[in-house]
């Protein structure tokens, strides 16, 4: 009977986060096809992204959308769309009230027309005079020159409300909009990259958008059973317990003993959208030699004995051979040996430059719900009314010079300070500002001691009179949360030995993976992997690639259509994948190919069934 209830509780559960999802999605269409002609339409412009925004019930600030309309972007579909609103929450009327209630420090309930004109005209997204004139002449919520916030906050929501269930209701009369599908619509590469020996493939293969997570999709447009499709395809794979990491990568210390080596560090950094930036690496090599190349998460010294979530996230290492221009990068292999925690590849490369692209699936690393009890205190002031640094604060601040500390000799040049500067403020520190911090904190050989890290760190602390906001927002941006757990990072090391010159590697950017990354992973999977046609369908292949500890998919489109293919993993056990989802569609381009998903167990130490059904749509 006990157990009875618990699978009722459980389906009941289920049924619930499926209407939710349903509800979500249908909302993100109301939105898209209020604006957008069809959901397959791409948005073209930040303006566009804006207004479809708004349609959404967001109000997002120039800042928001410059987040995920770089300068790279040139345009985004709908499965982009649905991943930005899930991140960007609609504002709450106790947000909302909170905000002006930091502007209204006498508790009145008002703001004058004054101070709010003083506000808007000067603050974040700065308005017009006209534009606020036109808030303060509405009479729904002013008098006596006077803005009564509490009735704004009322009629901005209900507004809201208005405005998307108007949405809502023109998708439900208009039966066109009803029958139309969701889809990514990945975009054309030209030139792609081969692997000596490769198979025949497009020439072509999906850009990786770098403002999104790549993972996030969207609930299927059609029921999770393959009956309503054309063709599919089913893949099971069964991993027996800790068999991932049984791989071994074979170093024998008796022929690298006199090998010359070199090591960096870096780092994986979990965005707030959910898109994974690192450092990208540049290696030269003086002659051809033989080289053995390892990547593994970090193990920071002074960790040990405490919680280290990102020693279990994979890690993976892309070779790319640099020829007349960065934009053509040739594919030399991977690290796919494995030997536990560490990845690693072994060969012999010519002289000349080469790119080292870190690379993480994003099935472990990923934003996650964590019960936190409380907020770590990070100053406190002694009995002088001094202001210090606390004991865990302090202990978390020498972890990240560990982590930024790429080249490990103890100490922080600028370029190496340049890339946490980047990282935590988007500034950097010139010359001349290095030298004002050398005669304020201590460095050896122009290059930042720990001491003079945590003393720097001190300083911004008295800056702000003990506030620690600026404080938190570098912790935040470092992947800490606010219990002083790394949480949304992953701190990695690079090794390499070459038998017959000394390899020189150099951190270059620290940045997302962009569309050589995508193009080196799709290439690798079909050049490793097993290729399957999808049955009932001549053009379009599944290649599947297990690599140690994890298995991907890429999707290849050979006809002249685009096409949607659903995926459903209801039957998998004990697994996770990239995309957070058991069951989604994607859209493949004409002539190209995409990564589907990232699969890994969830329990290493329990055996892992991997159950997929492809079908197109």
């Amino acid at each position: 009977g006990n157990q009875k209830a618990t699978h009722s509780e459980n389906s009941q559960g289920k049924k619930s986060q499926h209407a939710e999802e349903a509800i979500f999605y249908m909302n993100c269409r109301a939105a898209y096809l209020t604006v957008l002609k069809s959901s397959l339409e791409n948005i073209k412009s930040k303006e566009q992204l804006s207004l479809v925004l708004q349609q959404a019930g967001r109000n997002p600030s120039q800042k928001t959308i410059n987040r995920y309309w770089t300068s790279q972007t040139s345009s985004l579909n709908f499965d982009d769309f649905c991943a930005i609103l899930k991140k960007e929450k609609p504002a709450t009327k106790n947000e909302l009230l909170k905000a002006f209630g930091k502007i209204d420090t006498e508790k009145a309930g008002y703001i004058s027309h004054d101070e709010l004109c003083k506000i808007l005209t000067t603050r974040g997204d700065k308005m017009t005079w006209e534009e606020v004139t036109s808030i303060t002449k509405q009479a729904d919520f002013n008098c006596n020159g006077k803005l009564d916030y509490n009735k704004f906050c009322e009629l901005y929501l209900s507004t809201r409300e208005q405005c998307c269930k108007a949405a809502r209701d023109r998708l439900e009369i208009d039966p066109r909009l009803r029958q139309q599908h969701f889809g990514n619509q990945p975009e054309n590469v030209p030139g792609g990259i081969t692997l000596p020996g490769s198979k025949p493939s497009p020439r072509a293969s999906r850009k990786t958008d770098p403002k999104l997570p790549k993972g996030d999709s969207r609930a299927p447009s059609r029921p999770s059973s393959a009956q309503s499709s054309k063709a599919s395809s089913s893949t099971t794979v069964t991993v027996g317990a800790s068999s991932s990491r049984n791989t071994k990568l074979i170093i024998e210390p008796d022929t690298m003993k006199e090998w010359q080596c070199a090591q960096c560090r870096g780092c994986f950094y979990l965005e707030e959208n959910g898109e994974i930036i690192s450092h990208k690496y540049r290696l030269h090599l003086a002659q051809r030699s033989a080289l053995c190349i390892t990547i593994k998460p970090f193990s920071i010294p002074q960790a040990q004995g405490k919680s280290c979530p990102w020693l279990s996230v994979d890690t993976a290492l892309f070779i790319l051979k640099e020829n007349e221009t960065q934009e053509n990068l040739q594919l030399v292999s991977f690290t796919e040996l494995q030997n536990k925690e560490m990845f690693g590849w072994r060969g012999e490369l010519g002289a000349g430059v080469y790119w080292l692209l870190p690379f993480t699936t994003g099935c472990r690393l990923r934003k996650g719900k964590t019960q936190m009890t409380g907020e770590a205190k990070l100053v406190w002031r002694d009995e002088d009314g001094e202001l210090a640094l606390t004991k865990e604060f302090q202990a978390a601040l020498l972890d990240i010079f560990e982590t930024i500390d790429l080249d490990g000799n103890g100490l922080l040049s600028l370029e190496e300070y340049n890339f946490f500067e980047l990282r935590t403020s988007g500034e950097k520190c010139d010359q001349e500002a290095w030298a004002v911090c050398k005669e304020n904190f201590e460095m050896k050989r122009n290059e930042l001691t720990r001491q003079g890290f945590l003393d720097l760190n001190l300083m911004e602390a008295n800056d702000r009179d003990g506030d620690p906001w600026d404080l938190w927002v570098t912790l935040l941006s470092l992947g800490y949360n606010r219990a002083l757990e790394m949480t949304e990072a992953c701190p990695f090391v690079i090794d390499i030995c070459a038998e017959r010159c000394k390899p020189r590697i150099k951190a270059i950017s620290l940045e997302a993976g962009g569309p050589q990354l995508s193009r080196a992973l799709c290439r690798s999977v079909v050049n490793k992997g097993e290729a399957k046609v999808l049955d009932g369908s001549e053009n379009i292949f599944i290649h599947t690639y297990r690599s140690g500890s994890r298995i991907t998919f890429v999707i290849e489109n050979k006809s002249e259509n685009k096409v949607i293919i659903h995926v459903n993993n209801e039957q998998s056990k004990n697994c996770l994948n990239n995309r957070g989802l058991t069951v989604f569609a994607v859209e493949v381009a004409p002539k190209s190919m995409m990564v589907s998903q990232h699969v890994m167990a969830l329990n290493e130490q329990e055996e892992w069934i991997y159950s997929c059904v492809h079908s197109l749509v």
